[in-house]
């Protein structure tokens, strides 16, 4: 019986040389194709054009690092217990992206989409899409439910990543249904909450993500593998200006013991 054959349109390699998505590997693709065009091109299995990548690698850029998140804080602690497991220290910080931190990009992307998948025919205009931002934000709200990638804790008069990718996003022109749904929330929500809340830069990557036809079930995988290039620069500083041991010493040293109680 002749053993099975596994196909894929990935990596492969033979005696003299390495295929990747049907090209040769050491002449076709490296110096040649640059890593965000070539993630692109792995998840898809299709080349984006040149509009296409450059509003890929700005998401990458606009999550690769937000400071001291908790993704980055865990990172450097786990790197003071553990400083021979870099692979340890870079896994601990990509482990927290969740649904406060990096997943918001899946979670809005799948909303919008959903939306839209429900609302049936696109608007064609401005009103159109108000309309369906308000329907949508005001049922949201009689289920008590928030609207993903709306609100942000430090950029409260506007996130300053969503403008600049809604406007790339525009020049490339590639501000597909996504961002204009997303867009429009923007302007409408404040007539349903009575506040005004910032678009957040996870959100809108969503909202890009999306209207780029990247698969709604790796969302979250393209912002942990730009959180990964972030993570990477804050051990390298950590190196260099380390403050893990200072964070871990401020709680070490001020803690205050206390009586048990069950409803603390």
């Amino acid at each position: 019986m002749p053993d099975r054959v596994y196909e894929t349109a990935l990596g492969a390699s033979t005696k003299d040389t390495i295929t990747l998505l049907g090209q040769d590997l050491a002449e076709d693709v490296m110096g040649t194709v640059g890593f965000g065009e070539l993630a692109f091109w792995l998840a898809t299995q299709r080349r984006p054009g040149k509009g296409e990548t450059r509003v890929f690698e700005a998401v990458l850029a606009a999550l690769a690092d937000h400071g001291f998140t908790p993704t980055a804080i865990v990172t450097r602690l786990t790197y003071l217990s553990a400083p021979d497991s870099v692979q340890g220290a870079l896994a601990a910080g990509l482990l927290g992206g969740g649904s406060r931190f990096l997943g918001v990009t899946e979670d809005c992307g799948r909303f919008l989409h959903d939306v839209l998948t429900a609302g049936g025919t696109q608007p064609s205009d401005e009103d159109g899409w108000d309309a369906l931002a308000l329907r949508t934000v005001e049922d949201l709200r009689r289920q008590g439910k928030f609207v993903p990638g709306l609100g942000h804790h430090v950029h409260k008069d506007g996130d300053p990543r969503t403008r600049r990718l809604f406007a790339i996003a525009a020049e490339e022109h590639l501000r597909g249904p996504h961002l204009e749904l997303f867009a429009a929330i923007g302007r409408v929500h404040p007539r349903v909450l009575g506040k005004t809340l910032p678009l957040n830069g996870a959100g809108v990557c969503g909202a890009a993500l999306a209207d780029l036809g990247l698969p709604l079930p790796l969302l979250r995988g393209f912002a942990l593998l730009a959180r990964a290039a972030g993570l990477i620069g804050q051990l390298a500083e950590e190196l260099r200006h380390p403050v893990a041991d200072a964070i871990f010493r401020s709680v070490d040293l001020n803690n205050r013991s206390v009586a048990p109680d069950p409803h603390r």
